[in-house]
């Protein structure tokens, strides 16, 4: 589904199959799953529980929703089959948001939740419950069958949902965090104490916390992810950048760590592994294994289109790789770079390898830190493949990576001492 699309109540969602890329039935819907927040704000729709056929109920998020269409939901096909477990901060919109009380706030008057709307928010993932249909008049034991007069208002005209603000536990430090860019979450969870620290992680869901935790400084990231179970901390581990999960696994027992990886998607504990072969310092150490590759008959247009992924750091949006088969890293044969400036002044058909920059040299795995940070400072680069003896990509060097292993251990802490006016801008300015 679409901006622009027409909105979709979630009665209509109850019972629908859920279909695989290939068109294969995986479940069926059977409750969605909500977030609500402080104020009139509307609650995010984080995902679906969805029933498989061996009757295991998982949770589906919607970032691995691509269509809500035709009586069915299609995904990208990754489902992880763990069990649904509701965590603090998450209520379920059939079992209980729908058939609420609240109240109507221009009149006062309370109404019975007999249905709500969910869209997608304009160029996001991201998907909001907008509309509340309520039904005047009492509650009763038939209330639905009653005589009553039926309206559709905003989220915003209606109270009896949001949290309040008040209150200290974890379900309202999260709503208060919600707008916090993840490293300015890392600062806060940072000098929560070790009790709420944990609260709040285990309220986060996975992709939030992974963000998090990739901010975070290495003693918190390893407390943080041993008080999970481990089932969810391979999870985590999974929806981090693979440099930085790599790194946390690393700080781990060695008898901890393979527990981890023997949980992971084994496609996913293969990419851990391979980083943990280098050394920390070194150009192998810290790159990611998941930049852009395209092939070489790949064009303007294909680039463009897998550049624009919102998963992407901005650093790995700025440049795709251009090698020979097969696409995974490590790949068939390095040819070259195309920088993003490079793909907006081309014609959408124009093949990739007619634009290529062969002329940068690439990095050595074993290349060390030092040596990083001068190919970036001389060629003016925010991300620099990394390239094996045989001509294959291994992977992508990002500079916030460099920044973040060149900074002093403490450079957290000493970062939200400036004073404002500093170098960094106060909150809201």
């Amino acid at each position: 589904m679409v901006a622009g699309a027409p909105r979709i109540f979630v009665s209509h969602l109850s019972g629908i199959a859920v279909f695989d890329p290939n068109g294969d039935q995986v479940g069926r819907v059977r409750d969605l799953v909500v977030m609500l927040r402080v104020g009139s704000k509307p609650p995010r729709l984080l995902g679906l529980v969805v029933e498989l056929t061996t009757r295991r109920r998982i949770f589906l998020p919607m970032t691995r929703v691509t269509g809500i269409e035709s009586g069915q939901v299609i995904t990208t096909g990754v489902l992880n089959v763990r069990r649904f477990e509701q965590r603090p901060t998450e209520r379920l919109a059939f079992g209980e948001l729908l058939d609420r009380r609240v109240t109507l706030m221009e009149t006062g008057e309370e109404v019975t939740v007999l249905d709500l709307s969910v869209q997608q928010l304009p160029a996001r993932r991201d998907w909001e419950i907008d509309r509340v249909f309520v039904r005047k008049g009492k509650k009763g034991g038939a209330f639905r069958r009653a005589k009553g007069e039926t309206l559709t208002v905003e989220w915003s005209a209606v109270t009896g949902f949001s949290l309040e603000e008040q209150g200290q536990g974890a379900e309202s430090l999260l709503a208060t965090f919600e707008q916090l860019r993840p490293a300015d979450l890392a600062n806060v969870l940072h000098h929560l104490s070790p009790k709420r620290r944990a609260e709040v992680a285990a309220a986060l869901d996975d992709d939030r916390l992974a963000d998090v935790l990739e901010e975070l400084p290495e003693d918190d990231q390893v407390e943080i992810l041993g008080k999970l179970k481990e089932e969810r901390a391979a999870d985590v581990l999974e929806a981090m950048d693979p440099d930085d999960a790599a790194d946390l696994l690393s700080e781990l027992p060695e008898e901890e760590k393979e527990r981890l990886l023997s949980l992971m998607k084994p496609d996913d504990a293969a990419d851990m592994r391979r980083l943990m072969a280098y050394e920390e310092r070194t150009a192998g150490g810290l790159m990611t294994t998941e930049p852009i590759v395209l092939r070489p008959d790949a064009t303007v247009a294909d680039a463009l289109a897998r550049v624009r992924n919102a998963d992407l750091s901005p650093a790995l949006a700025a440049q795709v790789y251009v090698c020979r088969p097969p696409d995974e890293t490590p790949t068939g044969k390095y040819l070259g770079t195309v920088h993003f400036q490079r793909l907006l002044r081309d014609p959408p058909y124009t093949l990739v390898s007619s634009i290529l920059d062969a002329d940068l040299q690439p990095l050595a795995p074993d290349a060390a830190l030092p040596l990083v940070a001068g190919f970036f400072a001389t060629y003016d680069m925010v991300a620099a493949p990394v390239v094996d003896e045989s001509g294959s990509l291994l992977g992508a060097v990002t500079v916030d990576d460099v920044l973040d292993h060149m900074l002093p251990e403490d450079w957290r802490e000493s970062e939200f001492e400036l004073e404002e006016g500093e170098g960094v801008a106060a909150h809201g300015s």
